[in-house]
Formats: structure tokens, sequence, C-alpha cells
């Protein structure tokens, strides 16, 4: 079937409009209404883009209506949870954006170590809630990072060692579909969905609800030590060897970075979400290799230490990323990415090299559709900045970074974390039996492709 030419919002007659603003339990804006340019605004600073009609949704039945009226106008349709997208697919130009940021409903049971949450929650209010019963699962790095996109593209966090991706921690998930059905996915209903939810992104409907995996969790021994830059080459061999050496408890992450005042230093991060007598034995040698210049690894709660990088990370920076997938860390990585750092443009700039391994590895490769199962590190360039006229020279040294290190990567790619960059590269992400798989999801369940702002699996 062919793709669905969209149309503007303005084209949208004055009843139909008046029709969905009676139907919808929340607020439906315009560009002319109070609270339009807040609830357009996403996390990434470059994206400045006016739908012609925001749906600030509350409840599900919300979002069937709203995609109901989508589908009858010809309009495109952006789908917004905590807005975290690096391109910017939770918001579009004169088309319909579907806001779920204001769904924020979570139940805990302790008993059965479950929680059902919707998609505006933010990591942050989901590990509170949990936390609160000494329990949580995967998440992300980034504490406003929404749970429901990073859950639907794999879900990359500091227990994924331990405990396995979000998306592997995932029971069952509520969706609608394009044609405006609402169905629950899970390993015994609509098993196909389920699998190719979990990491085929949002390519075959809005998610309204995810029950997810519990874990102990309370306390983590997890925190960060920092040299100066000019160790960094000892210190990053250091890393390495110490990860190869990681038991499963343990995840750690190497980073560049500027300092608060303004030096550049490498630091090594760890979480080890077991018992503290035993996360304190293990993280002794990175604690006393050095010795570092500072040292904030102590036992912690877990949702505390869920927002150490947030700092790296705020609402309505310039963000502009480059990412790929390691096998190992060469000595010729190392040394790339230092001597790259040295002369980065912008003290907002991070680069990350974030451990893998453990429990992902441990499923096979066609368990869901997160395919990177295999990789030992994700490597992260984040290229972050305030000023629009410095668009050009942010952009260009992250581009010059990433091709320094093109030939120690895997080619393979997190696809959370990737721009608007063309489908090799979401083929890259997926390789292509997964790929081919999730082409016929996407043939059943929106064959005229209404879902296209995101990482876009297209329809025969």
């Amino acid at each position: 079937m062919a793709q669905a030419k969209a149309v503007t919002a303005q084209a949208v007659t004055d009843g139909a409009l008046r029709e969905l603003t009676a139907e919808l339990r929340g607020q439906v804006l315009s560009p002319v209404d109070v609270g339009y340019d807040d609830a357009r605004k996403v996390w990434n600073g470059m994206i400045d883009r006016r739908p012609g009609l925001i749906a600030r949704c509350v409840e599900a039945s919300d979002v069937v209506k709203a995609i109901s009226f989508a589908r009858a106008n010809g309009l495109l349709v952006a789908l917004k949870g905590g807005g975290h997208s690096f391109p910017g697919h939770s918001v579009c130009d004169g088309g319909l954006m579907i806001d779920m940021s204001m769904m924020k409903g979570i139940t805990v049971d302790p008993k059965a170590r479950t929680a059902t949450a919707d998609p505006g929650l933010t990591w942050e209010e989901f590990d509170w809630a949990t936390n609160a019963h000494g329990l949580g699962t995967t998440g992300g790095l980034i504490s406003h990072t929404g749970i429901a996109g990073l859950t639907l593209g794999g879900g990359i966090g500091w227990l994924g060692r331990n405990f396995g991706l979000t998306c592997d921690n995932v029971l069952s998930i509520d969706v609608v579909t394009a044609d405006g059905q609402s169905i629950t996915a899970s390993a015994t209903e609509n098993e196909e969905l389920f699998w190719g939810l979990r990491g085929g992104g949002g390519n075959f409907g809005v998610a309204t609800s995810f029950t997810y995996r519990l874990h102990p969790v309370d306390r983590v021994m997890a925190g960060l030590v920092g040299h100066p830059l000019s160790r960094a080459k000892e210190v990053l061999r250091f890393f390495r060897s110490y990860a190869e050496e990681a038991p499963d408890a343990l995840t750690t992450a190497a980073a560049l970075r500027t300092s608060p005042n303004g030096d550049l230093v490498v630091g090594i991060a760890v979480c080890h979400s077991g018992p503290i007598p035993e996360g304190e034995r293990t993280v002794r040698a990175v604690k006393d290799h050095g010795p570092p210049v500072m040292d904030s690894i102590e036992p912690t709660p877990y949702p505390v230490f869920q927002r150490s990088l947030d700092d790296t990370s705020p609402h309505g920076r310039r963000y502009y990323l480059k990412s790929q997938m390691l096998n190992n860390i060469d000595d010729g990585a190392i040394d790339a990415l230092v001597d790259h750092f040295a002369d980065v443009p912008s003290p907002q700039t991070l680069v990350l090299l974030f451990q893998l391994g453990g429990a992902i590895d441990r499923l096979p490769g066609e368990h869901t559709a997160y395919h990177q199962r295999g990789a030992a590190y994700r490597l992260a360039i984040v290229s972050a900045w305030e000023d629009p006229a410095d668009d050009a020279v942010n952009i260009a040294w992250a581009r010059r970074c990433d091709q320094a290190m093109q030939q120690f990567v895997s080619g393979g790619v997190y696809v959370n974390e990737l721009g608007d960059e063309g489908q090799d590269r979401i083929l890259a992400a997926y390789g292509r039996t997964t790929y081919d798989r999730l082409v016929n999801l996407k043939n059943r369940y929106d064959p005229t492709n209404f879902f296209r702002l995101n990482q876009n699996i297209a329809p025969t």
C-alpha cells in the first residue's frame, strides 16, 4: 500500500477540531494557545519545529482518539513521551504532535516484583516509585529520559549487565495501532509484535502502558573517579583491563569531558548492583588506581546515582551525536579518542565508552528486535553546545572524531542513538535478518507507514 500523504493541520475543518477538543479528556493546543510553545519543545535545542496541533493526552483513550483524528484528516504524526529523540522525531512541522508527557501513572506490585507504568514517566519518576520498595529495573543513563522511547529502542543502562536491557525486562506492552485498535503484546498475546516492540522503536504503534519485571535494587556501590587528561591514555588502558574482568553485577564506563573548573579530564564510572560489601571489594581497584584527583564512589540509592550524568545533558542545549558499537578497545582506539578530545571545541561535549555484555549477551540475538547483543562497548560522541553560531564547528568535530574511530568499530549502532543517518545505518542497527522480520511486522501493523517519524522500518 502507498504511504499516506500528510497535510498540514491548517486544512482541518473547524468542526473536526471542535469534535476532537470535545472528545479528549486532555487538551488540544494550536499555535495561538497558551502553553503551545512549552509543549512543542523537546530536549535537543537544535530542534525547533511547529506542529499544527498538539494533543496533550492524559489516558490511552485520548491516544486512540488522536490517532483516529490524524488518520481521518491525513495528518503527519509525531509521538512525544520524554522528548529525548536526538533527531527530534518527537515533534513535527504542520502535523499533529501526540504528547503523552502528562500520562504518568505507575503501579508497583512488590510481591510479584512488577511495575505497570504510563509512557509519560521519566526514569527518575519510575526509579523513585520502585526504589520505595527496594526494587528497580534497567533504565537509561539520564534520569529525565522518558521510559517509553528508551524501552522501545532496547534500553541500555547501569543495571543491564546484571539484569539485561530494559526491553528484556518488559512483560507486556499495551499498544494503539495505526488503525486505532488497542491491543496488548506479550509472550502469550500478539507474540510477534511483542518481539518487534522490544527494539523496533515506534514503528508499529503507540505504547500506552508497559509492565516491567523488577529486581532487588536499593543502594548501589557507584560513582565516579576522575584523572587529568594528561593521564587519559594510561587510565583508559587500565579501564579496559578492569572492565574485561568485571562480574555481571558491575557495569563500568569511561568518559572524556571538561570538569566544572575547565580542565579536560578522564573519568571512570562504576555501578555495582549486588551486595554493598561485595561492591566495595569490586571497586577498590578503581578507587586506588592513580590515585584519582576526585572520587565519588560510595553506597548510594540507585535513583540518586541515576542522576549522576544529568549535568551533561540538560534540556535545551544543542546536541549532535555520533554513536558506534565496539567489540573491544584497541590501543589505537584509545589514542584516537584522546588525541581528538584534546582539541574539543565545547566544554559541554562528552565522549563515553559504556560497557555492555553480561546478561545482555546471554540472550540469543533473535530474542528481541534489539540486535547488538554481542557488542562489548557502546561509544557515544555527544557534541553539545549553547550558541547556534557554533553549530558547524561542533558538528564537524564530532564527525572527525567518529571518522577517526571507523577502523576500530564493529559497524553496529544502538538505534536510540541514531540521528537522521539514512537506511544503511538503520540496517546496521538491526542486521539484515532482524530488519527483514521487522519489515514483515510493519507490513502487517502499519502498511501505509502512518508511524514514520522514527528510525523508520519502511513497509514494502
